[in-house]
């Protein structure tokens, strides 16, 4: 029923994956959640699958197979319109998750000088400033 929907090989090279063992790989991707470099070796390279995926999305494969199998699901009365849901599950994540600062971290050096100008730092010194001034530099 969807072979007919995916796009065909054009071209030259080297003949392309069974197209029915990359659609599974994308859908076990899509069903599972898992980056596409945990895809298992049985569905072929991983980088198979996310191209396809792409090109499909680009082409509108996507939305032709959503169309058939809707078609065929509203012949066989699968689809009841007058009942649905939408489903907002979301979940609230911390501020650092998102990478912000934690509690306890220590703020990031932040540099006096800007590259750019060196010179605005003035000459470069192995003593501090406390000790050419001839104190101890535990009294500054």
């Amino acid at each position: 029923m969807l072979a007919p929907l995916l796009p065909s090989h054009r071209g030259r090279g080297r003949p392309p994956r069974d197209e029915r063992q990359v659609l599974n790989g994308i859908l076990w991707i899509l069903a599972t959640g898992c980056p596409w470099r945990d895809l298992p070796e049985r569905y072929g390279p991983w980088q198979t699958c996310y191209h396809r995926f792409n090109a499909w999305a680009k082409d509108g494969t996507w939305e032709r197979l959503y169309q058939a199998l809707l078609a065929r699901m509203e012949r066989q009365r699968a689809v009841d319109w007058e009942r649905w849901c939408v489903d907002g599950t979301s979940i609230r994540a911390l501020h650092a998750a998102a990478g912000a600062r934690k509690k306890g971290d220590p703020l990031p050096n932040r540099l006096t000088t800007l590259w750019a100008a060196p010179a605005a730092a003035g000459a470069r010194s192995s003593i501090s400033r406390a000790t050419r001034a001839g104190r101890s530099p535990r009294s500054v």
